[in-house]
């Protein structure tokens, strides 16, 4: 195979973007989460608010929906290719980037950030305030961890595909 093909282009394509959004997922575990987990109930709450609505911007969107397209085709693409298995590790980034990133975001984390985002946070007493906090973060942090997990393993499984497509 050659290495400037379509398919490989657009697998390429779709396993940059699947690594910015890993990146991403990565570091908001890592650095985020534990700085806002040091603040208090309200100074938590009210950063999660403006963290998601600054999120949704163009350039986000785009990068968390563009796998959805990408990978199915480059996988799609590969298949039809045939002489390698490159397109069984492509299934395998694009089946755990649909169902467990983008699903676990859509069922678990957007319901929360909507929840969250209803929330009248200067009309609140501190005791609601530690319930709504207590109801949210732990929540939304298994969601994130489980998506960020996947999100990590799909990459994976999209650059032993890459791997594959390398002529020899």
């Amino acid at each position: 195979m050659e290495m400037l093909t379509v398919p490989n282009l657009v697998l390429a394509a779709g396993t940059l973007i699947t690594g910015l959004i890993a990146g991403l997922f990565f570091g908001f575990s890592v650095a985020v989460i534990p700085g806002l987990t040091r603040l208090p109930d309200a100074g938590y709450l009210q950063s999660f608010q403006h963290i998601n609505t600054a999120i949704m911007n163009p350039v986000f969107l785009f990068c968390f929906m563009a796998p959805l397209i990408l990978l199915p085709a480059s996988t799609l693409m590969l298949f039809r290719q045939g002489g390698s298995s490159a397109w069984i590790w492509a299934l395998a980034g694009t089946i755990i980037y649909v169902i467990t990133v983008f699903g676990v975001t859509i069922a678990g984390n957007v319901p929360l950030n909507d929840m969250l985002a209803k929330m009248d946070l200067a009309n609140t007493s501190v005791q609601t305030l530690a319930t709504d906090r207590a109801s949210f973060e732990p929540r939304w942090n298994n969601f994130h961890a489980v998506r960020t997990i996947a999100n990590i393993i799909s990459l994976a499984c999209l650059i032993i595909s890459c791997f594959l497509t390398i002529k020899k």
